[in-house]
């Protein structure tokens, strides 16, 4: 059976001995820091929980107990993780974060996965006053909500879409098809799509909502393989995107832009579409060669799991909200109004680049296509962030 909650106290390596060997004022009866979150373990959202979230959870804690814990305001203290299998249920998810926050009143939170549990969770956080710094979530609603503790990771659903058309126009697309989950996270990409599209000279020549969960969407490709698109779009979420790959290579689906979000730049997809992966587009916003730390971050997760990956977007994204946090603790301690004000106020520097916050929106990293090429999610739009150049889909 999978644990519901737990408490675990990283205690570190030989580093942390060596710390407290050299400096053992730091680490002597140094109460924990308590940091609290729930994320999905079992249900239908435990594919991307536990690829681009709670594996750098469990990361950043062992590595900073292994320098001898989190520096607050110059001493360190071990980080003690309490957290909980939310279920993939918005209900209990909710119910979670109010006991940590109302009850346990944990140090500092983390945040689930998802654009509809930090929908659920964003003003529960704010009215408790805890940093949220979200690395799952799309959504313009978030951000119109305007919640002062609460920062979105993510290049939201506009730049986004804005990149992907910006990429289509440049390499000749006319006609598009569209599919898209029913909630919040494929309706306002879905929304952003049009508003794009408009004046681009790409037509949307068909366009399909499904229902979460879905078990075959080949009727839907079938239509569309019908009206022979130039690309094809897909606001999906990691099994879709997955269904969506093999259904439109069993019918021989092929248009020459292929694209699909959530789970296109997960080692997973790579995995299970093998060479057929080549030349997929997705989303993503980085790899290792996008910079030094970023490099450090693939290799230490890649070790640490097993051989198990980062994905190109996300678990970047959930790092760098990690190092923004670090630092924010480094400088201000336990306060959180303080930890807020550095996080909203400043130019951070991360493995993703320089991150900073208009509001809730992060509006220094721009949107980003990827593209999977011999084995690798190459960043290939927009030029200045490439790491490699758009290649032709080949056929499935």
């Amino acid at each position: 059976m999978v644990q519901q909650s737990k408490r675990t106290l990283i205690k570190g390596t030989a580093a942390a001995v060596g710390a407290a060997a050299f400096a053992p004022h730091l680490l002597a009866n140094q109460a924990p820091v308590r940091v609290g979150y729930a994320i999905a373990r079992t249900g239908p959202w435990t594919g991307g929980a536990q690829v681009s979230q709670e594996p750098n959870y469990l990361l950043w804690a062992e590595q900073q107990n292994a320098a001898g814990g989190l520096d607050v305001k110059g001493v360190r203290r071990p980080i003690e993780l309490i957290s909980s299998d939310d279920r993939s249920d918005i209900e209990t998810c909710v119910r979670s974060y109010e006991k940590l926050m109302g009850s346990d009143k944990v140090d500092l939170i983390l945040p689930p996965w998802g654009s509809n549990a930090n929908f659920a969770v964003a003003p529960l956080a704010n009215r408790y006053q805890y940093p949220f710094l979200a690395p799952t979530a799309l959504s313009k609603r978030l951000i119109e909500m305007k919640l002062p503790y609460f920062f979105l990771m993510l290049q939201q659903p506009k730049p986004m879409t804005e990149a992907l058309v910006e990429l289509l126009k440049a390499n000749g697309c006319r006609t598009l098809a569209c599919i898209y989950v029913d909630d919040l996270f494929g309706l306002e990409n879905y929304a952003a799509l049009k508003v794009a599209l408009q004046g681009s000279g790409i037509q949307m020549i068909e366009d399909k909502s499904y229902p979460g969960g879905v078990k075959d969407l080949s009727p839907v490709l079938r239509s569309i393989k019908d009206k022979n698109p130039d690309a094809f779009v897909g606001f999906t979420y990691p099994p879709d995107t997955i269904l969506a790959s093999r259904q439109a290579k069993e019918i021989g689906f092929n248009p020459k832009f292929f694209y699909a979000s959530v789970g296109t730049a997960f080692q997973l997809y790579r995995n299970v579409m093998g060479a057929s992966a080549e030349g997929v587009l997705g989303m993503g916003s980085w790899n290792s060669k996008s910079s030094p730390g970023a490099k450090a971050y693939f290799e230490a997760h890649t070790k640490k799991f097993g051989g198990k990956e980062p994905d190109r977007w996300a678990s970047g994204a959930c790092w760098a909200a990690l190092e923004i946090l670090t630092n924010a603790v480094k400088a201000h301690g336990l306060d959180r109004k303080a930890i807020r004000d550095y996080v909203a106020n400043n130019t951070h520097k991360t493995i993703l680049g320089d991150i900073r916050f208009e509001g809730s929106e992060n509006v220094g990293t721009p949107g980003t296509v990827g593209q999977w090429q011999k084995g690798e999610f190459e960043v290939v739009w927009p030029p200045k962030l490439a790491t490699a150049t758009l290649i032709s889909k080949p056929a499935w």
